[in-house]
């Protein structure tokens, strides 16, 4: 059971941080959520799970499993879906002004207009299928 465990965290967290390094702003949004799943599923695991036995400690019980991590875990769920609808939101508006979903655009996009070059004449902006063909 640990074993199944930690090559799950150990998926997710990969998965995670391949996503993140994606130059799309959806993926790196996806990564986020799923290194959010890894270290929730981290933060469980350390809570000593015991198969059919009781969360709560009483006189009769000599095991028990750790509620508080499982406390954690769901405090951490709410707070990350919230997160996530939030940066979906601020993605989706961006993607609506900008008509792209590069992470790295708006920055050429400030250091051309601080350059003083018009960043629709500089080919090295251009938008679109020529941009992904040349990455």
């Amino acid at each position: 059971m640990e074993f199944l465990i930690a090559t799950t965290i150990g998926v997710l967290t990969a998965a995670g941080i391949y996503m993140v390094m994606r130059l799309r702003t959806f993926p790196v949004i996806i990564g986020t959520s799923l290194l959010t799943y890894a270290v929730n599923l981290f933060l469980f695991a350390s809570g000593r799970l015991v198969i059919n036995e009781p969360p709560i400690l009483r006189d009769d019980v000599t095991s028990y499993t750790d509620p508080l991590p499982q406390a954690l875990v769901l405090t951490a769920i709410v707070i990350s879906f919230g997160m996530t609808a939030v940066v979906v939101m601020i993605a989706l508006a961006s993607y609506l002004n900008a008509d792209d979903d590069h992470v790295d655009e708006a920055q050429d996009l400030s250091r051309d207009r601080r350059a003083g070059t018009d960043p629709e004449e500089d080919p090295d902006t251009q938008r679109g299928d020529e941009k992904e063909s040349r990455a």
